[in-house]
Parts: structure tokens; C-alpha cells; sequence
């Protein structure tokens, strides 16, 4: 099987595949294209028998930003109107959640490599992963947890446990690389010009063992997580995903983002404003204002003690 994607980079060389989440103009912001070529190329590499590691990343300076909010917050598109039909809703976020799946239920390791963002999808993503590898300064959290979304996969309290989790999802915090190593959350963290590096290294090691081997180990450590009912889980996420994306609050956000533009209803959402209960009335023009000076003179005050 050979793979081309309009969205998703492969390449195959020295025994690993290489999938490379390639917008790098929109962060590597997930489509429904992006989500179902990735579980292809997944699938090209389990067909290829010259193939025994996955490394999975991102073009540019960001492995992936979570969905592309342009479309699906500010566009509107598959947000349904006033009538949610939820089973429509799980069936598409459900396919999308499988495709990233695909890297966890791969018969093959997959490694992540991080630089930039992996936040809210692109943390499903990379979560996703049997290993993941961070540059230092890299970002990863899952911001919609304070509204607009659930993630899916549902791998926080997996890999971190019930507190660590709660920590993340009931703040929609990010956290560095250096603290997601701390708390286990990732393999490692490094400077990001040692990232590849440390990933070709980590693969090599990987890429010595046959395939069965590594097969075998996997298949063992994965059926421990399903037998802790990671699949059930995983179904009540993505229907929690549908209804936060249609309850009243959610629906605040889309007016929000269709209002002021997604850039706005993001900062809003992740920078800790008050978001109402049922929605109520949107923040005006000079509120947004406000936001942004309050921002840029944060921001300032950073470069100011560099």
C-alpha cells in the first residue's frame, strides 16, 4: 500500500515511517481530511514490512494546534443548528477520534515529536501515541476543557492519573514540556534543536528488534489499558464532546467566534475570562479591547525580563 495525502506528509526510510502533519500556514489545525489521512498513513506503514517504528510530526513551528477553529468555531461548519441530532454528532467525532486512535491501536510503535503546540486536538493526537517527545518550551494542554469540547481520546487520566487530570481539564491550563515530563505525561523533553535528535536515537534503539517483538510487547501493554475499560471511556468523551459543543455555552462560543472572530472567542476562553452559565450576552467591542491591552501588556512585561 502507498500513501499520498493532501494534508499528511509520509515517508519511509532506514525501517521507520515518517507521518508529518503538513498545514503548517493554519499550526497543523485538524480537518476531517487530516484526521482520516492520518489513519491511512498509519495504515500504509502496519502494510509495509520494511517498516517497524511510526514517528509522528509537525511541519513548521508547531506539531498541531487542535482543530482548525476558522472553520469549525467562526465558519460554523458541522456545528448543527437548534436541533442536535447527538448520534450524527458521535458518528463524525468518533470517526475522527478512531483515526487518531489508529496511532495507539497501530500493531507498530509510534513516537511523537513535539515543537510548538500540542493542545486540544493536537494533544488527542499526540496522546495517541505510544511515546511522546517534547522540546522544552513546547506547549500541551487541552484549552477547550473550559468550553467548546471534551477530548475525546480520553488518555489525561491515563497517562496521568485522576488528580493530574482533573488538574488539566477542570482549569484548561498548558503546561511546558519540562513539566509534562516531570509529571510522566511524556517520555522526555529537550532544547528543540536536540528534538529530532533525541527521537532518531530513541527509534534506533527501537528499530534493532523485530517486528513480532515489538508486536507482541505492545499488544500487552495495551490490552492492560482496555481491560481498565478505555473504550468505554473513550465513548462517553466523544458524546461529552458532542454536548459541549451544542449546550448553551457552547453555543455562546460559536456566537462568539461568528461575532468577533475565532482569535477573539479563543483568547477569551483561554486567558480565564467569565464564561456565563446558559451563555448570555456577548462581550462587547471595547471589552475585547480591554483583553487584548491587558495582553499585549502582559506580554511586554515578559520581554521585559528576558
Amino acid at each position: 500500500m502507498t500513501f499520498s495525502g493532501n494534508t499528511v506528509g509520509y515517508d519511509v526510510r532506514e525501517h521507520r515511517a515518517y507521518i508529518t502533519l503538513n498545514r503548517p500556514d493554519r499550526l497543523n489545525a485538524i480537518t476531517a481530511e487530516m484526521a482520516r489521512e492520518i489513519a491511512e498513513a498509519v495504515a500504509a506503514a502496519n502494510e509495509d514490512a520494511s517498516v517497524r517504528v511510526i514517528v509522528l510530526k509537525g511541519a513548521g513551528r508547531a506539531f498541531c494546534a487542535g482543530y482548525d477553529l476558522k472553520l469549525y468555531a467562526e465558519g460554523g461548519q458541522d456545528h448543527q443548528g437548534a436541533v442536535w441530532d447527538p448520534i450524527e454528532d458521535f458518528r463524525s467525532m468518533k470517526a475522527n477520534t478512531d483515526h487518531f486512535f489508529s496511532l495507539w491501536r497501530s500493531a507498530k510503535p509510534t513516537v511523537a515529536q513535539v515543537q510548538g503546540y500540542a493542545v486540544a486536538g493536537g494533544s488527542d493526537i499526540a496522546l495517541s501515541c505510544d511515546l511522546v517527545v517534547m522540546a522544552e518550551d513546547a506547549e500541551i494542554g487541552y484549552m477547550p476543557a473550559r468550553v467548546w469540547g471534551c477530548p475525546t481520546t480520553a488518555m489525561w487520566v491515563y497517562r496521568l492519573g485522576a488528580e493530574r487530570a482533573k488538574r488539566m481539564l477542570l482549569t484548561g491550563d498548558t503546561i511546558d514540556g519540562l513539566q509534562a515530563k516531570e509529571w510522566g505525561l511524556v517520555l522526555d523533553a529537550v532544547p528543540e534543536d536536540e528534538l529530532e535528535a533525541t527521537v532518531e536515537r530513541l527509534v534506533d534503539r527501537m528499530a534493532g528488534v523485530p517486528i513480532n517483538q515489538l508486536v507482541m510487547q505492545k499488544m500487552m501493554i495495551n490490552q492492560a489499558y482496555d481491560n481498565m475499560g478505555l473504550q468505554s471511556t473513550q465513548n462517553l468523551a466523544v458524546l461529552f464532546d458532542g454536548i459541549t459543543r451544542h449546550s448553551p455555552e457552547g453555543r455562546w462560543f460559536v456566537d462568539f467566534a461568528q461575532e468577533h472572530g475565532f482569535a477573539a472567542a479563543v483568547q477569551w476562553r483561554d486567558t480565564g475570562r467569565f464564561i456565563p452559565d446558559g451563555g448570555g450576552p456577548l462581550p462587547e467591542e471595547d471589552e475585547i479591547a480591554e483583553m487584548r491591552r491587558r495582553l499585549a501588556e502582559k506580554d511586554a512585561a515578559k520581554e521585559d525580563h528576558r
